[in-house]
């Protein structure tokens, strides 16, 4: 242990430059991962923040829930059997309001359930960022497609869909304004079992997620970067100790000539390599989650306790796992070979 401190006192510049570069890949990795998470909350908050349930949609429809009709004899026995069961609909459209400014929204409706907003024939629920945007509670908003007009009922938190804030409706409104009977989904929550319904494709929450283009895309990108980065500092821990190491051959094969077993030589090396990724990780991390202070307004950025956890034990695993790698080299040392070498 004291031969470890001894060398990072006396190489502190190198040690340095390791801390910095793992600093920076790390910092660079929570911010991606905080990025990758809030533009899932962005994308699907809708779908996400429901519980653990299964969805189901038309076979035909092949995986695409708005070419999804679902049998109205079928989803009036599903609702009669499953009592917290619900049938919903999704469709992008557009709203207008009282200046005839239009904005983007996702139109949800249901039948009755405590899963999602009931609102009445001619009202309306919206995502709150549209009320941060200047809409208010009774405010006139319209649609081209429909008849009437929609008053603002009220506001909800984090619901959003395909990056649209949600508008929730009647169901009336939405089969008047689409020109439909039938709703696209149905949604069990979680119970003893999932029944197979004729007819009905099922997916649980995460894979009906990976059924929308925009969510799978965006998430299959950001996490493949998110997994290099991990990937590259470990290359990083095994490219620096292997170099340190084989500049160190004739130190090792003197200290084991004198008694110092390999186990002991490892734990200086996995020392140095903890005390570079604690001081790293605790830097980024703290940069990390002050970053909601600083980002752009709007931003769609969140780094939960439990992400930045599980990011951290990864990184002291690849460290570790990289710097023993690197040091192999060091269990075939030859203490009078490595000595003749000439190089303490």
């Amino acid at each position: 242990m004291n031969i470890a401190w001894k060398e990072i006192k006396k190489s502190k510049v190198r040690f340095m430059i390791l801390g910095s570069i793992v600093f920076l890949v790390s910092f660079l990795t929570f911010i991606i991962s905080g990025l990758a998470n809030g533009l899932s909350q962005d994308n699907a908050a809708l779908i996400k923040d429901l519980p653990d349930g299964q969805f189901y949609m038309n076979k035909e429809a092949e995986e695409m829930y708005n070419l999804s009709l679902i049998d109205p004899s079928v989803q009036e026995a599903v609702l009669n059997e499953q009592e917290q069961a619900a049938a919903l609909s999704i469709q992008m459209g557009f709203l207008n309001d009282a200046e005839d400014k239009q904005r983007s929204v996702a139109f949800v409706t249901s039948t009755d359930s405590e899963l999602f907003e009931n609102v009445q024939e001619g009202e309306i629920v919206l995502d709150r960022s549209l009320e941060e945007e200047g809409l208010k509670v009774g405010d006139t908003l319209t649609n081209n497609q429909f008849s009437g007009v929609f008053v603002v009922k009220g506001f909800v938190d984090q619901q959003k869909y395909s990056h649209a804030p949600v508008a929730f409706i009647n169901m009336k409104n939405y089969k008047e304004m689409y020109r439909v009977n039938e709703m696209q989904l149905m949604f069990i929550p979680a119970g003893d079992e999932f029944p197979v319904i004729e007819g009905l494709q099922s997916f649980s929450s995460s894979e009906f997620l990976n059924t929308i283009p925009s969510y799978s895309a965006e998430q299959l990108s950001l996490n493949m970067i998110v997994w290099f980065l991990v990937v590259i500092s470990g290359l990083l821990f095994a490219i620096f100790f292997y170099m340190m190491n084989v500049q160190k051959i004739g130190l090792y094969g003197i200290l084991k000539a004198i008694g110092v077993k390999t186990s002991t030589l490892f734990k200086m090396m996995w020392t140095q390599m903890l005390f570079i990724s604690v001081i790293a990780l605790a830097l980024s991390i703290a940069l990390s989650q002050s970053f909601n202070f600083i980002a752009p307004e709007g931003m769609p950025f969140s780094l939960t306790a439990a992400t930045t956890v599980q990011l951290s034990i990864v990184f002291l695993v690849i460290g570790f796992v990289g710097a023993t790698l690197s040091g192999i080299q060091i269990k075939k040392v030859e203490p009078l070979q490595a000595i003749q070498q000439g190089e303490v």
